[in-house]
């Protein structure tokens, strides 16, 4: 059996994620304390107290959610799990990329709050509030979601930002050409097609600004060969090079997160068992609508782990 550790990105977090870890394993609890200290702040309080509104801005719930992922992972460990016996693969859904490296030993947790705190800042910073947007475009397939953003992309940006599987792709780019999109992907069949409440275009053209800034971040960090190659997500295919990854994570801000195609590479590279490790469920669904053949868990509270250590 081949097993793949996958991490959630963001829309995931929720007010009290993480905190049963805390509590259960000491483990956990560090991982929290190492984050704060690397923000110099009690991130932790704000995950386990709220406001939610303060936890859903981009540059709080990127490292929030990675603090969550490794602490479920470090209480994984503390029970015996050897990541590089068990695991073949990670992979995460756009910032969920950053706690795969951290997971796979490529980065320290207290880089990966630092990089994540500036990628948020950066990815807010890109585009003045209101001028773009994301949709979520239902029951199309990729190459007609990909014809409606060239129809609608003539005089601004909007393009594919993730292909979730299951019928799912979510277009991103100015505010204008989304809406456009969004009405005739309706036109089109698509079942529905609704604009999402982010707070800037992600994964599109627009965030160049935050590429450039991630592009120095990521220089000023050492980074590791992971010890379970990362499943990229604007390649799907796996890489392991510390300069290749680096360049990659530039990429990606910008790029697709090609999340479909990612759990088809893991189909048909002999992975039989997908867990997903941090807040929520999210992943673990897509896992199962787009291949059935793969079992597809999630690992979030301390009964998954009691449960997936004694399995």
């Amino acid at each position: 059996m081949s097993i793949a550790f996958t991490f959630p990105g963001q829309g995931s977090q929720s007010v009290g994620m993480g905190r049963d870890l805390a509590e259960a394993f000491p483990e956990a609890r560090a991982v929290f304390d190492e984050v704060d200290d690397a923000l110099g702040e009690k991130l932790s309080a704000l995950m386990w107290d709220g406001p939610e509104e303060e936890l859903t801005l981009t540059a709080n719930a990127q490292p929030a959610l990675m603090a969550v992922s490794l602490a479920a992972l470090r209480a994984l460990e503390a029970g015996g799990l050897a990541l590089p016996e068990k695991v073949a693969f990670v992979a995460g859904h756009s910032l969920g990329e950053y706690s795969a490296l951290a997971a796979a030993g490529a980065l320290s947790v207290a880089d990966t709050a630092r990089l994540l705190r500036v990628r948020g800042n950066a990815m807010q910073e890109a585009v003045p509030v209101g001028e773009g947007a994301m949709a979520a475009i239902i029951g199309l397939d990729e190459a007609d979601v990909e014809a409606v953003c060239t129809e609608c992309a003539q005089d601004g940006v909007c393009q594919i930002a993730n292909d979730n599987g299951g019928g799912q792709l979510v277009i991103s780019g100015s505010r204008a050409n989304v809406e456009r999109a969004a009405g005739l992907a309706g036109e089109k069949g698509s079942r529905r097609a609704l604009l999402l409440p982010v707070s800037a275009p992600f994964h599109s053209e627009l965030m160049q600004p935050a590429a450039d800034i991630m592009r120095q971040a990521l220089e000023t960090v050492d980074f590791k060969t992971p010890v379970a190659p990362l499943v990229a997500n604007v390649l799907a295919g796996p890489v392991t090079d510390p300069s290749e990854i680096k360049a990659l994570l530039v990429k990606q801000v910008t790029g697709r997160v090609r999340w479909r195609e990612t759990i088809s590479w893991f189909a048909a590279n002999g992975v039989t068992e997908v867990c997903e490790l941090g807040a929520g469920k999210v992943l673990t669904g897509l896992a199962r609508r787009i291949d059935r053949s793969i079992a597809a868990k999630a690992i979030n509270t301390p009964q998954d782990i009691e449960t997936y250590l004694q399995g």
